[in-house]
């Protein structure tokens, strides 16, 4: 599979708008805490435990309990993914904002509210980036390989299986749309291998390596180094910092080719046994199959394609981007080595948001969004039973209007740190 490659000399900006249900409005209706069991306006189930809410009784039954439960699922489902998004993209502006120069009190949010935690960390990043790359001076250019995310198709079967009982458990047929499948090769593979940190490499290694690294490397090197010694044109020994390639012992970080050990993951191709992953072929029927692109369920029902789509999103496994910084005609040498190193070290976190999930959150929240929404008219009819799910059905409403706009705040400010940052 070839690398999308993204160039971009100084900030870009950029936003992404998600899909999101309206908030609901609290008319002294709606119960204080939805999710409690025995209150007036209540649900027998903690609303945000899709566990819970799968072997819960609604009182229902037959097809229509089925819908209840799946719906209500996939509301808490996307109340765990916002979390998860919220948390990693607070974690990763938080720690490139503050390998500028940020403490603690510049991240921490003005007020209380889905996605401000992200917002308040990221808006730090940005304010910091501007302040040292005005320091630095210069042209900044970012060369940036983006993330490659995938999803687990086993979880999308097992989910589809435990969903709908239409579906019988290892009978669920699960296609992989518009990107490549990669898993674990016990025959020959016959594409891409790739090894975690610390393997033996001869291929792109994503961080350091010890040994030889031909192209995009900045450290020690032992042997010939070829391109800029501490600045200046080389071709031979260097000793001090090598940026270029380096023909020998080579220490330090390789965004190219690494002929030896690399502390991140490395890819390599023509690797007929692959002792990591396998991506692009194998011999034999693929074990944990992961899918780069749309992971396509069985037909089902709307409701379970909904829970699913945001129960897979949410275990989603990434390799991270590759970022390599130059800065050319810097006024201040400190401050262009402190901003260079901040953004090849956290950018690849904030970038597995910005480009690796963006579609699969998408594709969740709308989803879920028709799900919860369309609920209400399916159980309408349900007598008794409607006015028993009612509090769960508010409550659900609720939640994912709220993880809604939770990941449509974190991914707007990732966006806007990466786009600082001189990617998009």
């Amino acid at each position: 599979m070839v690398d999308k490659r993204w160039r971009r000399i100084g900030p870009v900006l950029g936003a992404l708008t998600l899909a999101a249900v309206p908030m609901l409005v609290d008319c002294g209706g709606m119960p204080k805490m939805p999710g409690v069991p025995g209150m007036p306006g209540g649900c027998p189930a903690d609303i945000t435990d899709p566990s819970a809410i799968m072997s819960a009784n609604f009182g229902l039954g037959g097809e229509m309990e089925g819908k209840l439960k799946a719906a209500l699922s996939a509301s808490a489902n996307l109340q765990e993914l916002a979390g998860q998004v919220e948390g990693d993209v607070t974690t990763a502006c938080g720690n490139l904002a503050k390998d500028l120069g940020a403490t603690d009190a510049d991240l921490k949010p003005k007020e209380e509210g889905p996605g401000k935690k992200a917002e308040a960390a990221c808006g730090a990043a940005v304010k910091m980036l501007n302040q040292v790359k005005a320091k630095a001076s210069g042209t900044l250019k970012v060369d940036v390989v983006a993330p490659k995310c995938s999803a687990s198709m086993s979880a999308m079967a097992d989910c589809a299986a435990s969903c709908d009982a239409s579906i019988k458990p290892g009978s669920a047929e699960v296609k992989c749309e518009g990107g490549e499948i990669s898993g674990k090769c016990s025959g020959k593979c016959q594409g891409n291998c790739t090894v975690e940190a610390g393997a033996q490499c001869s291929g792109t290694c994503g961080g350091g390596c010890s040994g030889k690294c031909e192209g995009n490397f900045s450290g020690k090197c032992d042997g010939k180094c070829k391109g800029k010694c501490d600045g200046k044109d080389s071709k031979g020994k260097c000793a001090g910092t090598c940026d270029g390639s380096c023909e020998g012992n080579a220490s330090g970080s390789c965004k190219g080719t690494c002929s030896g050990k690399c502390d991140a993951s490395c890819e390599m191709q023509g690797k007929a046994d692959c002792k990591g992953t396998c991506s692009g072929g194998c011999s034999v029927k693929m074990e944990a199959p992961k899918c780069s692109g749309k992971v396509v369920p069985p037909k089902m029902s709307a409701d379970c394609k909904a829970n699913c789509n945001a129960k897979v999103s949410g275990k989603v496994e990434c390799t991270p981007a590759r970022v390599t910084v130059s800065i050319a005609g810097a006024a201040d040498a400190e401050a262009a080595t402190k901003l260079k190193a901040a953004i090849e070290k956290n950018l690849p976190a904030i970038l597995k948001v910005t480009l690796g999930m963006k579609g699969r959150l998408q594709d969740a929240t709308a989803s879920v969004k028709a799900s919860v929404e369309g609920i209400g008219a399916v159980v309408k009819g349900a007598g008794a039973g409607a006015l028993k799910v009612a509090g769960c059905i508010s409550a659900a409403v609720q939640g994912s209007a709220q993880a809604s706009m939770s990941i449509n705040v974190s991914v707007k400010a990732s966006a806007s740190a990466s786009g600082s940052a001189g990617a998009g």
